[in-house]
C-alpha cells in the first residue's frame, strides 16, 4: 500500500499545495543514496517513481526492504530528531519529492491543522510498519491480527483514500509532466 495515501487522505487541497510549493522535485540516478545511515539528512521524501533498497550497516549493508512509488521515506529522523538508522539508495533512475525540513517544521508549528493531519499519518504508517515487524518476529497475536488485513483495513476504512489516490496521481502528473 502506498504510504503517502495515509498523508495526502488526511490533508487538505491547500496543503497538497503547499507541499508542491514548498518542496523540490528531484532526479535520483541508479545507485545513488538518497539517505546514508548515521547521516544527517535534511528533508523528508516522497518516493514518486522508481525503486530503492534500504540496508543496514549492522546486518552487513544486506538489503533489508524495498520501496518504491508511494513511500515517504526520512519521517523517522524527522519526527525524533535523530540519524537516520537505515540507508535509502536508488536501484534505478528515480524521482522524489524533497520537502525540506526547516519549512516542514516552521509549518508545524504554525497551521495546527496541517500538523494535526501530518502526524496522525505518520503515526498510522509507523504503527502498519510496527505491526508488520513484530508479525515477522513471530507474535501470535499480531500475525492473527495481519492475517485479517489490518494494514489494508486501516486504508480502506479511511474515508479519504479515493480522495488521497487521486491527488497522489494529481502530483505525479504535475512533478513529471511539467
Amino acid at each position: 500500500m502506498k504510504k503517502v495515501l495515509f498523508l495526502l487522505g488526511e490533508l487538505n487541497d491547500d496543503d497538497i499545495d503547499w507541499l508542491l510549493q514548498t518542496g523540490t522535485r528531484q532526479e535520483i540516478a541508479a545507485g545513488t543514496v538518497l539517505i546514508k545511515e548515521g547521516k544527517p539528512i535534511d528533508a523528508l521524501y516522497i518516493l514518486l517513481t522508481g525503486t530503492f533498497t534500504v540496508s543496514i550497516a549492522e546486518l552487513e549493508h544486506r538489503e533489508i526492504a524495498r520501496l518504491s512509488s508511494g513511500e515517504v521515506v526520512g519521517e523517522m529522523s524527522f519526527l525524533d530528531n535523530r540519524l537516520p538508522s537505515a540507508t535509502v539508495q536508488a536501484i534505478e533512475d528515480s524521482l522524489v519529492l524533497s520537502i525540506p525540513r526547516r519549512e516542514l517544521a516552521k509549518k508545524l508549528q504554525l497551521d495546527i491543522g496541517f500538523a494535526y493531519g501530518f502526524y496522525r499519518a505518520l503515526a498510522t504508517i509507523l504503527s502498519n510498519r510496527l505491526r508488520r515487524i513484530v508479525n515477522q518476529l513471530g507474535d501470535v497475536k499480531a500475525q492473527a491480527l495481519t492475517e485479517v488485513g489490518v494494514d489494508d483495513a486501516v486504508m480502506e476504512s479511511t474515508a479519504n483514500i479515493n480522495l488521497a489516490t487521486t491527488r497522489f496521481d494529481w502530483i505525479l502528473r504535475r512533478l513529471i509532466d511539467g
